[in-house]
């Protein structure tokens, strides 16, 4: 795999000329091909991702850890690698390591964003952010999606961050990192397999060129801060509301029942929900990630359209 060695990651030759350029990029995360997804549909929906982009005049940067070195886009065989080999779960803490070892790793949001962060890119799609858990202040159980967010300098969309995580916690969070949290046609915070969670968010943005507009105020005004585009998925594509709540509430349940705690609660809770909805929140969750890509690329183009007004 060729590309442009950036100490101590390799950026693609597509991604690095698109960057050259100023045209429009969006990064993908690796963690929901190697581990959200069972084979052989991931590797399917990490090629339509990317063809996504592409089709609307878009760089797709996937990024992973691959043999010990954090690539900013992959090729074709990276892409089938992180399908198809058992690959670590590497979150921001995971890079040196993997690094040292010569090991292979799918990021994670955070990961991602702060790999995306040092490279450039400056749009990363996803499907649904990490946030604080429930049981927090007993476990201490947070994702570090937040604190990358707070350093990242990169926006990212997503459809909030899954029901089974303490929303108003996780958006309290966001506020104390200065993190700007912005509801696209909407203020109702969305919570991924549906399109409200019922928590009201500060500031709403209707099109691409404003949330541009915005990523240029924060970097003349901000801290070096991520922002966070809520992006929820249409009303007539979201799960069954009813369906939901009966599911999560036996998946709680089941979780309890087997003594499941800390860290692995979340694990448990997904693949019991995925399992119990007769593979419907799989499907729902395609077509979030398929709603987040196609508004990042739109962000993306944006961003670049502005800055190239500045440059005239």
């Amino acid at each position: 795999m060729s590309g442009k060695r950036l100490a101590p990651f390799l950026v693609s030759d597509e991604v690095a000329e698109a960057l050259d350029e100023g045209r429009p990029v969006v990064a993908l995360e690796s963690t929901i091909i190697s581990h959200g997804l069972p084979r052989p549909r991931n590797h399917e929906a990490a090629v339509e991702f990317e063809q996504i982009l592409r089709a609307s005049g878009v760089t797709p940067a996937t990024i992973a850890v691959l043999d010990g070195v954090p690539r900013i886009g992959l090729d074709a065989a990276g892409v089938q690698r992180i399908a198809s080999e058992p690959m670590a779960k590497a979150s921001v803490r995971d890079l040196p390591i993997l690094a040292a070892k010569g090991a292979s790793g799918a990021t994670t949001v955070a990961a991602t964003a702060y790999l995306a962060g040092r490279a450039g890119v400056r749009v990363f799609a996803t499907g649904g952010l990490g946030g604080v858990h429930r049981g927090a202040s007993e476990s201490f159980d947070e994702s570090a999606d937040l604190s990358s967010l707070a350093i990242s300098g990169v926006t990212v969309v997503s459809a909030g961050v899954k029901s089974v995580l303490d929303i108003p916690a996780t958006l309290e969070r966001l506020e104390t990192l200065s993190v700007p949290v912005l509801g696209y046609r909407t203020t109702d915070f969305p919570s991924f397999w549906l399109s409200g969670s019922g928590y009201t968010i500060d500031w709403q943005v209707d099109d691409a060129a404003e949330i541009a507009r915005v990523m240029r105020s924060q970097d003349d005004l901000g801290h070096g801060q991520g922002i966070v585009v809520a992006n929820p998925l249409p009303v007539d594509q979201q799960w069954d509301p009813a369906e939901h709540d009966r599911v999560l509430a036996t998946a709680f349940d089941a979780a309890s029942a087997a003594g499941v705690t800390g860290k692995a609660v979340t694990p448990f809770l997904l693949g019991f929900i995925v399992d119990a909805s007769g593979g419907k929140s799989l499907e729902v969750n395609l077509d979030i990630a398929r709603n987040n890509v196609r508004l990042a690329g739109e962000i993306a183009i944006a961003w670049s359209a502005l800055n190239a007004e500045s440059d005239d």
